[in-house]
């Protein structure tokens, strides 16, 4: 039995504990939260489970294995080496912090405390998502060269204190979705190596430029392959697009919610493959966020067992490395060379 300790019960940190709880091999052995609401939410939810509103005291409780930490992006370093420090192996939610130094801090105090850490870039787990790798790595498409993500959805929901509009805190808003985006694309494409460059350009209605309500990217990869991710903020319910045109095929997938945390989403999954002139629809497991953190917190537990993670500490690095350059290029306005 994997004992967890979870940091953070904001509304996403709720769905983190009933995804514990529900995970074989795993258990809720304490909570961490801020106090007031957070804390008497909690309380109400989960009575059997140890309370503590100072995360040092959690992780002072010697019979935890392991922290998920789900707090507001500027604390992900501080509380998740504090964890690492204390022997705990460690699940951390995107982004994986705001700075290439403190992505840099992550990683050393795993390795010299030997623990695990793992980044929770879940869009890998999806059943959706997921699929695309699989098709990709099959050669179902040829080789890709081209890649286009849309998401169309309300704007962010504050959270707690209203940090998500707060720079200091949620660090941007390309640190909060677009990160998933890069990671499925360098995920999906790693066989023909990391991104080289990055041109940014967006718009907002009266912040700055790592907080845009409208954002577009395009990134490219050696040789002529690229991808365009954009979003905008300031649309409705939740649209996400995903095509990707390969030398021999293509795919279109698509995702539809009044809510990202919906159990009930519509979706689609169209190929056509090398070879074939018609497209095929797939059929695969509903997916979505809710869906997609149950399976993280499931292979966690056998990530932690097999002291591998699901998504490395240096790979989520380099994502922090492309959102950050994207940003730059979006207020300098020009083309970046990305350095890893």
């Amino acid at each position: 039995m994997v004992r967890f300790g979870l940091i953070g019960y904001g509304l996403w940190g709720r769905h983190h504990a009933a995804a514990i709880k529900g995970a074989p091999g795993a258990e809720l052995a304490a909570i961490a939260c801020g106090g007031g609401a957070s804390a008497a939410a909690a309380r109400e939810a989960h009575p059997d489970v140890p309370l503590y509103t100072d995360y040092r005291q959690l992780l002072a409780q010697s019979d935890i294995d392991a922290v998920d930490v789900v707090v507001p992006n500027h604390l992900h370093c501080e509380i998740g080496t504090a964890a690492l420090d204390a022997g705990k192996d460690v699940l951390l939610e995107k982004p994986m912090a705001l700075t290439v130094a403190e992505c840099d801090r992550l990683i050393a105090a795993a390795r010299r405390n030997s623990r695990v850490l793992t980044i929770g870039h879940e869009f890998r787990l999806s059943s959706q998502w997921g699929a695309l790798k699989k098709i990709i790595e099959a050669g179902d498409i040829g080789a890709p060269l081209y890649a286009n993500v849309s998401l169309f959805r309300f704007p962010y929901r504050p959270g707690s204190g209203a940090w998500r509009y707060e720079p200091g805190k949620v660090g941007s808003w390309t640190l909060e979705e677009p990160v998933h985006f890069f990671d499925s694309l360098m995920w999906y494409f790693e066989a023909w190596g990391d991104p080289v460059s990055v041109l940014s350009i967006g718009s907002s209605k009266s912040r700055d430029a790592g907080m845009s309500d409208n954002f577009t990217s395009i990134v490219r990869w050696p040789g002529t392959l690229y991808a365009v991710v954009t979003q905008t903020l300031a649309g409705f319910e939740h649209h996400h697009v995903m095509e990707i045109v390969g030398t021999d095929g293509s795919i279109r997938t698509w995702w539809s919610g009044t809510m990202d945390r919906t159990r009930e989403p519509a979706f689609e999954i169209k190929v056509q493959r090398k070879g074939r002139k018609a497209c095929e629809t797939l059929k695969v497991a509903p997916s979505g966020e809710l869906f997609e953190l149950e399976e993280e917190l499931r292979r966690a537990v056998t990530a932690f067992r097999e002291r591998k993670p699901i998504v490395s500490g240096e790979e989520a690095r380099k994502r922090i490395i492309v959102c950050l350059e994207a940003e730059r290029s979006l207020a300098e306005g020009r083309e970046l060379a990305l350095a890893y």
